[in-house]
C-alpha cells in the first residue's frame, strides 16, 4: 500500500507523520518549531530517517506563500522567517510537494473530511493567525503569486492594528489566539476586574473561552467582539466565492458550540437576504487536527499527477 512522509510546519510546533493511502496515521513525531535553519535541517533529517521507510513521496504544508513548483518559500513572515529563499525539497533531502498550510488542510479535507465531493469551499485554520483556503470549481484558487486564499489577511477594520503582512486591520489581529490574548492583557493591564487577573498573565486563547464560557464579562466580551468580526468576514467571502460549504479548524475551534452556534446564526442572518439559502458552516472532519493529514493528501495528489 501507498504510503507518504507528512510534515506540517507551524510556528510554535512541527509535527510528522507516516501516512498511508488511507489516510491512517501509522506513526508520527512532534516537536517544538527550530530557532535556526541549521536546527531545523537536523530535525528534518530525523523526521526522514526515523518515519521516511517505505514511503512513495512526501508532502508539506507551511505557512506564508511557497512556490508549488520548485517547493521554494518565498515569503514567510514571523517565527519561521529563517526558510525564506529554501527549496524544502533541500532542506527535506528528498523531493517534496508543498503547499501552504491552510490550503494543504483543505486538501486533507477534500480527499477525507468535509469537503468531499464539493466544488465550491472556503476554509478557515483558527489559531495562532488564521489561515485560509479556496476550492473554486473544483480547483484550489492559487492566484496569480501563490497567494490566493490567505483569508486571514481579509481587511475588517482598514484602520485596525498593525498586522505581520503589512497591512492594518486584517481579521488576523481581532480573531486569533494572539489577538484575543493581547486583549485580555490590555484589559488586566487596565485592572478592570475579571477572573482572568487570578491566572497566569497573559492569558493563554484556551482560558480566556473558558472564562467567558464561565460567564466572565471581560472575557465574554472579548469573545463576542471576535466572534461577530469572524461572522462578518466570513459573510464578505460567502459573497465572494459563493460556496457550498465553510469549513473552520485550527486549535480555536475547539471551543465548540459557543463558537461556532452563534457564528452560524451572524453569518445567517448576514448572507439570507441575498442568497436566499443556508450555507453550512462546519468544524473540520479529519480525525487528526494537527496537519499532516493535508500534507498528506498534498503529497497523495502530487504522486498521482506526476
Amino acid at each position: 500500500m501507498t504510503k507518504v512522509l507528512a510534515v506540517d510546519i507551524g510556528g510554535t510546533q512541527v509535527k510528522a507523520a507516516r501516512v498511508d493511502a488511507e489516510g491512517r496515521i501509522e506513526d508520527s513525531r512532534r516537536c517544538a518549531t527550530p530557532e535556526s535553519l541549521e536546527e531545523f535541517r537536523e530535525m528534518a533529517r530525523s523526521f526522514v530517517a526515523e518515519l521516511g521507510g517505505g514511503t512513495s513521496a512526501a508532502g508539506v504544508g507551511c505557512k506564508g506563500i511557497i512556490d508549488t513548483v520548485t517547493s521554494r518559500v518565498e515569503v514567510l513572515p514571523g517565527t519561521v522567517h529563517y526558510l525564506e529563499g529554501e527549496l524544502l525539497s533541500e532542506v527535506f533531502g528528498l523531493p517534496v510537494a508543498a503547499d501552504n498550510d491552510a490550503r494543504v488542510a483543505l486538501l486533507g479535507e477534500r480527499r477525507w473530511g468535509a469537503a468531499q465531493a464539493r466544488e465550491n469551499v472556503v476554509m478557515l485554520t483558527l489559531g495562532t493567525g488564521v489561515g485560509g483556503g479556496v476550492l473554486s470549481g473544483g480547483r484550489l484558487v492559487r492566484g496569480a503569486g501563490g497567494a490566493g486564499g490567505h483569508l486571514g489577511h481579509y481587511t475588517v477594520d482598514p484602520n485596525g492594528a498593525p498586522c505581520i503582512c503589512g497591512n492594518r486591520g486584517c481579521l488576523e489581529t481581532v480573531f486569533s489566539s494572539r489577538a484575543m490574548e493581547a486583549a485580555a492583557f490590555d484589559a488586566m493591564h487596565r485592572g478592570v476586574a475579571s477572573v482572568l487577573l487570578e491566572g497566569p498573565k497573559p492569558p493563554t486563547c484556551e482560558q480566556v473561552f473558558q472564562a467567558a464560557m464561565a460567564g466572565d464579562e471581560v472575557a465574554a466580551g472579548i469573545v463576542n467582539r471576535a466572534r461577530e468580526v469572524l461572522a462578518g468576514a466570513i459573510a464578505g467571502m460567502i459573497f465572494v466565492f459563493d460556496p457550498e460549504i465553510v469549513i473552520l479548524g485550527g486549535q480555536i475551534v475547539e471551543a465548540g458550540e459557543y463558537l461556532l452556534a452563534p457564528l452560524r446564526e451572524a453569518v445567517w442572518r448576514r448572507t439570507r437576504g441575498l442568497l436566499r439559502r443556508d450555507v453550512p458552516v462546519v468544524r473540520t472532519q479529519l480525525a487528526d487536527p494537527s496537519g499532516v493529514l493535508g500534507a498528506a493528501a498534498l503529497a497523495l495528489e502530487n504522486s498521482t499527477l506526476s
